[in-house]
């Protein structure tokens, strides 16, 4: 029961720094959560699926020369002024030092309707996916999820906290009692 109220303690300890990261990431950046040169990004279409769920968190490395990609690899792009996409690339054309990128999402029929300037690439996948952590995410962005997430990791370390003073004072009675049975032990 102690190793197990340990690792909970741990857990709680790394989950609570890990959100405080993404929390002052996200509004020193002014945008997405951004950790060691990794941004989370959250997936909001299954044109990635099997590979990337719908609702996924993935994450993105950003920066560098955005004319090294190569074909089969997945990029994060601007497809027009708003929206982002994660597509894997299907064909590279280099020109006068641009790169133009040929790009489909894994699950759609046809490849993307224009293609992608080197200019638009914002990372590249990097493999790492949370399934279904992204409509955790998008919840906690509203007003009630807000409240609910500012809330809820409170509530558990206070009730964490009146379980683990309850049980030290279980074990200082238990440890009295065990004394006042001694014999030869007057109470």
């Amino acid at each position: 029961m102690k190793l197990i109220s340990r690792g909970f303690t741990i857990l709680l300890f790394f989950v609570l720094i890990g959100l405080a990261l993404a929390v002052f990431s996200s509004k020193a950046s002014g945008g997405e959560p951004q950790v060691f040169g990794y941004q989370l990004k959250t997936v909001l279409s299954g044109s990635m699926e099997p590979g990337i769920q719908t609702g996924s968190v993935i994450a993105v490395k950003t920066g560098g020369d955005m004319t090294r990609f190569e074909t089969g690899d997945v990029i994060t792009f601007w497809m027009d002024e708003y929206d982002l996409a994660t597509h894997r690339i299907t064909q590279k054309v280099m020109s006068g030092g641009q790169a133009v990128y040929r790009t489909k999402g894994d699950n759609n029929k046809s490849e993307d309707s224009a293609p992608v300037q080197s200019d638009n690439v914002v990372a590249q996948y990097t493999g790492f996916t949370v399934p279904y952590a992204g409509y955790v995410s998008n919840f906690a962005r509203t007003k009630e999820g807000g409240a609910l997430t500012a809330i809820v990791p409170g509530l558990i370390l206070i009730i964490y906290s009146i379980l683990t003073i309850w049980q030290a004072i279980l074990k200082i009675e238990e440890r009295h009692i065990q004394k006042n049975k001694r014999p030869g032990h007057e109470s």
